[in-house]
């Protein structure tokens, strides 16, 4: 049974600010009605209340009984765009970032804290490295130095004939050809520059509410310090960094294959130029690693300064290089012609080496943090950062071995690239062993697939007999349980997660290391390496070289024409959307090229409307209610409060992944501590779950702030308040169940001053 609201004269005016989760809503939809008016904010995202309710603070007398609904609205912020759908290109680097946030918690490893961010960073670094090396070895090896320089590959096709060495033009020289060539790459790190400035202009750079008090005591949550949604230094400067290392690995690409010409002929000034160049290039590595492993987060104060110098001076530098190296690899060389490969084939090697060791040392930090501050509900027992900086490196793996075979196959028509007697000889053969072992991969995930499925089944079966006792009174149906349990089954699976996760992840370090030592060891792709072999050995190589290539292949057209599509296509977007709702909640604090942090400008936003609204009814009450990923959204914003404006605030969530997904997957900023701390913080605080939904659960078992879970369906059969199915909602429309409405009234009433709140 509701309670009424009291009166605003007992507690002051009462205010209930809605927040959507993942997907999006209109503030038609979320308000319930069709005419809405901008209370404020701008077309990106904004605060929204129904026409009638637009001056509600004028006329108090109007809203004694009810509070004043309002909606914030922020779809905009990720999925409102159809171009930021090209961003899904850029997968990697956003799983990257989220192993940045997932390290476990300890407060008293200062040192190993920041150890385990040097380490999320260098990962990233090695993503940049690794997609400028793709572009290099699309642009520079397959094309202009294999294919131009092939008469046989380069006939027939008109944007290359200029670059063929038959024609004898003043392009033809290998090293011109490169330099042209190495054009492309530049331009893609100068893209990525750009996006990634433009972004940071409009996300990093909005100004949080900057609250004083708690925040500032050393055993505060994290999420309550004033500079945690303020990343505006470290992403310039990291920006900076990834932009240098863009440039050069270009330069580095074009210099290697000149030097190595004129290492041939000693006691040339090109020679010696060329040590120049090599030795400026390690020093300006050197100096990028450094930039990247200097500065972590400043999160403690809104800190506003700029490392200029840096942030002008390297990527400034490292492009002089790269135009000194063009240069260099233009002069006339009488005699130099291109055949084999570039010698920067081992680069994918050195590369994915790095990666390897980098996240078996970030393995080892992780096992040292969680000693110290062991949670047993987190996931994958604190290894959670290392298997999801490993599932970057091997997206990063697959999407650039995709690249690159496919545009291998296509520059060498009806051949075989890297095939007997043929003058194409492809893309590393690393890249093709990486591929190789995909077939394996998916052949242990089916059994694990497997097994979830049969552990679904098994759940679901041993529910149905006992789902009647939540429902008294209804008569027995036989379908209609099966139904509800196996919504609730499959609910569940989102709890074995990790398992799974885990899984990938060693499955994956061990064939990619196979990988490596294959490619390393024999210098051949697995089809011609296995030549020697039994004829059954050497027909699986063969088998799980060409299914291998064609997935890598099919894995990234899939990419581009899902990023088409969704250009296109509002829905397509929306699901999109979706993946950047969850994905990039996270500052951008290991990669400046991952796609935007969103929160950065919905948590100030919301943090700013409290303690305005509030303030400026000197006694109002305010309800924030979030749902699913707008639940996430309210607790930060919460956090980021004066203690004075939380105790006029309620937080009310519904299909919130607080503790389930967040508490598991980021111990160290939604672990039990921090959120029990929220909770003595808050004047009040309710929580509605289902069994039902995926996403959503309890966030403080134990405590009063959980209520579920929640029947779902309303009613079994059919009833007179029910006469037609009532459906499983599962994550949806929480606000259809009356014990909503009626938790939304005891918060409100929970803070009225008249009822003081007993801690």
């Amino acid at each position: 049974m509701s309670r009424a609201t009291p009166a605003a004269d007992d507690g002051g005016p009462a205010l209930e600010l809605l927040v959507h989760g993942v997907g999006g809503a209109t503030p038609q939809s979320m308000l319930d009605d069709p005419r809405t008016v901008r209370v404020t904010g701008d077309e990106t995202a904004a605060v929204f209340r129904r026409t009638e309710d637009a001056d509600a603070e004028d006329h108090p007398e109007r809203y004694r009984d009810r509070p004043v609904p309002e909606a914030y609205c922020w779809a905009n912020l990720t999925s409102g765009n159809g171009a930021r759908a090209l961003w899904l290109l850029l997968l990697p680097f956003m799983v990257v970032n989220l192993a940045h946030w997932m390290r476990p918690p300890a407060r008293d490893s200062a040192r190993a804290v920041r150890l385990y961010g040097v380490l999320v960073r260098l990962v990233a670094l090695s993503l940049t490295v690794l997609l400028t090396a793709t572009a290099c070895e699309v642009a520079l090896d397959l094309a202009a130095w294999q294919c131009a320089g092939s008469a046989e590959c380069a006939d027939g096709k008109s944007w290359l004939g200029f670059l063929s060495p038959e024609r004898h033009g003043w392009w033809s020289a290998p090293g011109r050809r490169l330099a042209l060539a190495a054009l492309v790459p530049a331009a893609l790190t100068g893209l990525l520059w750009y996006l990634s400035n433009r972004t940071w202009s409009a996300y990093e750079s909005q100004q949080p509410l900057g609250a004083a008090g708690d925040e500032d005591e050393p055993d505060a949550p994290a999420l309550s310090r004033p500079g945690f949604w303020y990343g505006r230094r470290l992403v310039a400067r990291l920006r900076a960094a990834h932009t240098a290392a863009g440039f050069l690995t270009v330069a580095a690409a074009v210099t290697g294959a000149a030097a190595r010409h004129d290492r041939a002929a000693e006691g040339t000034a090109l020679d010696a130029l060329g040590w120049l160049l090599t030795a400026a290039l390690l020093a300006g590595a050197a100096v990028v690693v450094g930039v990247v492993c200097g500065r972590g987060r400043s999160e403690s104060r809104l800190d506003e300064h700029l490392d200029r110098a840096v942030i002008a001076f390297l990527p400034a530098a490292a492009l002089g290089l790269l135009a000194l190296s063009m240069v260099y690899a233009s002069w006339e060389r009488p005699g130099w012609a291109s055949h084999s490969t570039l010698p920067g084939d081992r680069t994918f090697g050195i590369i994915a080496l790095a990666q390897g060791v980098l996240v078996v040392l970030l393995a080892g930090v992780a096992l040292v943090l969680r000693r110290r501050a062991h949670d047993s509900r987190t996931a994958l027992a604190g290894l959670g950062g290392p298997a999801v900086a490993l599932l970057a490196c091997a997206l990063g793996g697959v999407m650039t071995g995709g690249v690159a075979q496919r545009v291998a196959d296509w520059l060498d028509g009806s051949g075989t690239p890297g095939a007997s007697g043929d003058v194409f000889e492809g893309p590393p053969p690393l890249l093709t062993w990486q591929a190789s072992v995909i077939p394996a991969l998916l052949a242990l995930l089916v059994p694990a697939v497997a097994w979830f499925g049969w552990r679904t089944w098994r759940t679901a079966r041993a529910e149905e007999p006992g789902l009647l006792a939540d429902y008294p009174g209804e008569r027995p149906d036989a379908a209609r349980s099966r139904r509800i349990a196996n919504a609730r089954a499959r609910a569940r699976l989102t709890d074995r997660a990790p398992v799974f996760l885990g899984i990938v992840g060693v499955a994956t370090l061990l064939l990619g290391a196979g990988a490596l030592a294959g490619s390393w060891t024999t210098g051949e792709v697995p089809g011609r390496a296995a030549d020697d072999a039994p004829g059954a050995v050497a027909s699986a190589a063969d088998t799980a070289q060409a299914l291998g290539s064609w997935l890598t292949g099919l894995g990234f057209l899939l990419f581009v024409t899902w990023g088409r599509r969704a250009y296109k296509d509002a829905s397509a977007r929306r699901t999109i959307g979706i993946l950047w709702d969850v994905g990039t909640f996270w500052p951008r604090a290991a990669h400046p090229f991952a796609p935007p942090c969103y929160a950065e400008r919905a948590v100030p936003d919301l943090a700013w409307r409290m303690n305005t609204w509030t303030g400026r009814t000197a006694g109002g009450r305010l309800v924030i209610s979030g749902h699913s990923q707008g639940s996430v959204l309210a607790a930060a914003a919460v956090w980021q409060l004066p203690a004075r404006t939380r105790r006029s605030v309620a937080l009310l969530t519904y299909g919130s992944p607080l503790e389930r997904l967040y508490g598991r997957w980021f111990p160290a900023y939604f672990g039990r501590p921090e959120l029990t701390a929220l909770h003595r913080e808050l004047r009040c605080w309710r929580n509605l779950w289902r069994a039902t939904d995926p996403i959503g659960g309890p966030v403080l078992p134990g405590t009063n702030v959980d209520r579920g879970p929640l029947l779902d369906p309303l009613a079994f059969g059919r009833t007179k308040r029910q006469p037609l199915p009532a459906p499983i909602l599962a994550h949806s429309d929480y606000q259809a169940d009356p014990v909503f409405a009626e938790e939304r009234t005891a918060l409100l009433d929970e803070l009225t001053p008249a009822l003081p709140h007993q801690r």
